[in-house]
């Protein structure tokens, strides 16, 4: 299921509970705005949970791998992941042994021109 809200493009994956979200942003000749995080109209989109953390990160190099993320239940998070400048490529692994989508995967280039 897809579903356009004013402020994301919410687009299923291949993967159960994994969302690619699609930022849009407004302009005029000043330049324009882009909502980064709207909990409320996120939520329509399965995000559960308050933001605990927000942090950001600058790779040097390229090719550089970052971010292997795992938590174990009760202690799991969301991920909310953005490339503000150049690109990556995210990729995400079902490693939870209950979900239809175990052991598949989804990668995505995130870039600043793709929002």
């Amino acid at each position: 299921m897809n579903f356009k809200m004013s402020q994301f493009e919410i687009v299923d994956t291949s993967l159960a509970g994994v969302k690619h979200v699609v930022r849009s942003h407004y302009g005029d000749n000043r330049g324009w705005l882009e909502r980064m995080f709207c909990a409320e109209s996120l939520s329509e989109a399965g995000w559960e949970k308050s933001i605990n953390q927000i942090n950001r990160t600058f790779t040097e190099q390229r090719g550089t791998v970052r971010g292997m993320h795992y938590q174990n239940p009760p202690h799991a998070e969301c991920k909310f992941v953005n490339c503000l400048y150049g690109s990556v490529f995210d990729v995400d692994v079902d490693l939870r042994k209950d979900s239809p989508t175990f052991l598949q995967s989804y990668g995505a280039e995130l870039s600043d021109n793709n929002n």
